[in-house]
């Protein structure tokens, strides 16, 4: 095995433990910033709704409020709004979604699961949190569910104190068993924005590409700069050198000699080798003349 090829083996080596240890120090980076971007777009898609539930109750509820009395209009529940809005989203990613989860809904369809029940417990719990992100394991993939809690303000009191206070229209829609009892200023639900983590793991992909092939690249121009200089510095002087003794061993004495110019180790040993050269001729012509 020539020189060129152990210092080769030791770089390739070096190459592999170094990308090894490069990614896997990079990793919770990497994870970190592609959670980060999740939860950024599930918070703007999360302002969206909420654009769309206040622009429906200071718009729109006003104008529908008069005629609650002979039908209700779903288009004045500001959640109704807001999921309408997403289904547009929706539409396009399948797997996005927004929900607006509650304990005690007015429609069933609204009723907490048991995860989402466990989201609202948890904001009832901590009523300084405004938000909070969690990660579930689907049948279809895990998924990053952003959640925000929604509380009871006193214009919902209109419509989910008693069944007796609610809009008659309402209650002939929805019936007087849900709904109803809620308290001023009471956590009821909570917002949840869901978005699958596959896309997370493609922006991992990306951003461990964006990491890793500079380091690559780096690790190939060393390489060619290390051979490069171990060609002109070492291994030619070297061969050159090997060759020169060879050609004395056999007798060539009149071989010409090789001069190294630079001042350093390869240098020392031309000089040495061909002063040895030199002293070998001269004894072997003074033995001559004896």
């Amino acid at each position: 095995m020539g020189l060129r090829t152990k210092f080769n083996l030791l770089l390739l080596v070096v190459a592999i433990v170094g990308v090894g240890l490069f990614s896997l120090a990079a990793e919770p980076l990497v994870d970190a910033v592609a959670r980060e971007e999740m939860l950024q777009s599930s918070r703007i898609m999360m302002e969206s709704a909420a654009g769309a539930r206040k622009y429906t109750s200071e718009q729109i509820a006003p104008v529908l409020k008069p005629l609650i009395g002979e039908k209700f209009y779903p288009q004045s529940v500001s959640a109704y709004a807001a999921k309408r809005n997403f289904d547009v989203i929706h539409a396009k990613f399948a797997d996005y979604s927004y929900r607006e989860a509650a304990l005690n809904p007015t429609n069933p369809s609204d009723r907490a699961t048991d995860w989402e029940a466990d989201i609202i417990n948890d904001f009832r719990s901590h009523p300084e949190k405004d938000e909070t992100s969690v990660v579930r394991a689907t049948a279809t993939g895990p998924m990053l569910e952003l959640a925000r809690p929604l509380t009871n303000k006193p214009a919902c009191m209109e419509c989910h104190s008693t069944a007796d206070a609610a809009p008659a229209s309402m209650v002939a829609l929805y019936g007087r068993d849900n709904g109803f009892g809620w308290k001023p200023g009471e956590i009821i639900g909570a917002q949840i924005v869901s978005v699958p983590m596959a896309a997370s793991a493609v922006r991992v992909s990306h951003i461990r590409s964006l990491f890793v092939i500079p380091f690559l690249l780096f690790m190939a121009l060393l390489f060619i700069s290390v051979n490069v200089l171990l060609n002109f510095v070492v291994v030619r002087p070297i061969e050159q050198i090997a060759k020169t003794a060879e050609a004395i061993s056999l007798g060539e004495l009149k071989t010409p000699e090789y001069h190294y110019t630079k001042k350093d180790q390869i240098g020392r040993l031309s000089a040495s080798f061909n002063r040895m050269h030199r002293s070998l001729a001269q004894a072997l012509k003074m033995l001559g003349e004896d």
